[in-house]
């Protein structure tokens, strides 16, 4: 593969990816989509069908990695590190531009959504409707961080139900090894990489990751996937009540991922 192939593969191959994954969840929580609360299951059979269409499109170019927890796991086992800066850069612009096509296509929807007064009424943000407050009432009142999440950052990155570094960085690194694991493990089967169902396989552990360990963080278990939309996120031209990209926790499906494919490399390495 020219270093050329690798760019252009993992560029197309992240951004069907994202698109995909990040619009099954816009579907899913924009109040104005026919898929709206469609729920968990929806979403995560939505990314494993993500990846499976990344994977295709992509693996004749590049092998499909989409993912640098995947790339990293794969250099530290082989010991090939001359392309991972090339695997690195197609994933983060692929990611951003998945991000984007997900917002383009769901642009009304975002509209209406972050319009919607009992959304806007409920997060401490006044609608248009608002009634004017004495001043005792407004200094009463904390205000709201920055980084605050904002209603749609969700469409774009991960975040945890409960907030605790350690167990929100032990989820991702244990997801993450997991999926590195399997990678590892079907690149030593020529015949499946070769006929496809490498990529169906791992299709179908994304889902069952995303349903087993998915709940306490949203298993980004793929840095590019969270850093890049939420990155995107931050750029958007989504309006005043977009909230904050939460770049507070953004460090941990960041380096949760890398952890979990060196620690799956590693174990690949122990075992064969």
């Amino acid at each position: 593969m020219s270093s050329s192939d690798i760019f252009f593969g993992e560029i197309l191959g992240t951004a069907t990816l994202i698109l995909l994954g990040g619009g099954v969840v816009a579907g899913v929580v924009l109040k104005k989509s026919k898929a709206f609360g469609a729920g968990w299951v929806a979403i995560t059979f939505g990314w494993g069908f993500a990846v499976l269409a990344g994977v295709y499109v992509s693996t004749q170019l590049s092998g499909a990695h989409l993912n640098p927890a995947v790339t990293l796991g794969i250099a530290l086992d082989s010991g090939e590190w001359n392309d991972v800066p090339t695997y690195f850069a197609g994933q983060m612009i692929g990611a951003m531009l998945g991000a984007t096509l997900v917002w383009l296509a769901y642009y009304g929807h975002f509209e209406a959504h972050l319009r919607d007064r009992e959304l806007v009424g409920g997060s401490g943000i006044p609608g248009p409707e608002a009634v004017e407050e004495e001043p005792a009432v407004r200094e009463e009142r904390p205000a709201a961080r920055s980084d605050e999440p904002g209603p749609v950052l969700g469409v774009f990155s991960t975040a945890p139900e409960i907030r605790n570094t350690v167990q929100n960085l032990a989820t991702e690194i244990i997801g993450t090894t997991v999926l590195v694991l399997l990678v590892l493990a079907i690149g030593l089967n020529e015949g499946l990489a070769v006929s496809g169902t490498g990529g169906f396989m791992v299709a179908l552990v994304v889902v069952g990751i995303g349903l087993s360990l998915g709940g306490p963080t949203g298993y980004a278990i793929n840095p590019a996937r969270d850093l890049g939309p939420r990155i995107v996120h931050a750029l958007l031209p989504l309006g005043p009540n977009k909230g904050g990209s939460d770049w507070s926790y953004a460090w941990i499906p960041v380096a949760g991922p890398l952890i979990g494919g060196a620690l799956a490399a590693g174990i690949h390495n122990l075992i064969n």
